[in-house]
């Protein structure tokens, strides 16, 4: 007898319609210019010379500290330089600086916080008192203190921002992990003769990831005040390469004649972290966890 095997019914996707977009986009906004914002600034950072065709590092002395106007958004510097263009070029040295720190306080936040949940006892105690002194201090201290330690530059600053936000992700996972592994599935697969490792990897991280991820959104818009706060005081990229921070720090001397040196670069700063955490919010609402 030939056995018939039959296709699968096809999974049908409901239709959206463009009445429904629009109606969405009204009722959210706040979140679309986020997104809009959030995704201008990342235009920028990978493709600077397509929305900045000038030179962020040779300026006209003849045009020093010019207003903002039609030929220059954001007004020149003291030396003549397009401060617009020096906003856009800066944009890829600010933002791959608080990618790396995030990516490195989740990463090695989360293994810190699996491993004291999991294993539990004098590891548990040792390592999360450890994450209790760090989060007493202030993030951007512990920042400050790691950055003494490392030396100045764009990359030590990155690592020290992502030093400071290890404890927050670790203190998370570990929550989420305690509260996990408790779980009737995870006891489970233990019963069934699942090595302890596979259950840990497989099973309690895959399911305590989701407040971990929705932290990171949340930290992304931190660590990139954190980066700016640190290449402000002097600790970032070395002059005349430009970056967030040091755009701010280089118009103090100028505020009485020429406010635009400072204000549009931290306004700039300013709008990306608030569509970050407008973001991050949404991302809870939604069930990230």
């Amino acid at each position: 007898m030939t056995e018939v095997i039959t296709a699968p019914n096809p999974v049908v996707l409901p239709k959206v319609s463009a009445g429904q977009v629009l109606g969405w986009m009204r009722r959210n906004g706040g979140l679309v210019v986020a997104a809009a914002v959030v995704a201008l600034v990342l235009a920028w950072a990978v493709a600077p010379s397509v929305f900045a065709g000038r030179d962020p590092l040779t300026g006209v002395p003849a045009q020093k500290l010019r207003a903002p106007s039609a030929a220059h958004w954001f007004g020149t510097d003291n030396l003549g330089r397009d401060l617009y263009t020096r906003v856009v070029h800066g944009a890829g040295l600010s933002l791959s600086a608080t990618v790396f720190a995030v990516l490195l306080g989740l990463v090695a936040g989360s293994l810190l916080g699996l491993v004291s949940g999991a294993a539990g006892g004098a590891v548990d105690t040792v390592l999360m008192r450890v994450v209790d002194v760090l989060l007493s201090i202030p993030d951007l201290l512990v920042a400050l203190a790691m950055i003494t330690v490392l030396g100045l530059g764009t990359r030590n600053v990155a690592i020290a921002v992502g030093i400071s936000l290890i404890a927050k992700f670790a203190r998370v996972m570990r929550s989420e992990v305690l509260r996990v592994r408790r779980a009737p599935y995870v006891e489970a697969a233990l019963a069934s003769g699942v090595r302890w490792h596979t259950v840990l990897f497989r099973h309690v991280l895959r399911n305590a990831y989701g407040p971990v991820a929705a932290l990171a959104a949340v930290d992304f818009g931190m660590a990139v005040l954190f980066v700016a706060s640190l290449s402000f005081l002097g600790y970032g990229a070395v002059p005349p390469t430009p970056e967030w921070g040091s755009l701010v720090s280089d118009g103090r001397g100028y505020l009485a004649i020429a406010w635009w040196m400072t204000t549009l670069p931290g306004l700039v700063i300013v709008v990306l972290v608030l569509s970050t955490q407008r973001i991050s919010r949404a991302l809870q609402k939604d069930g990230l966890r």
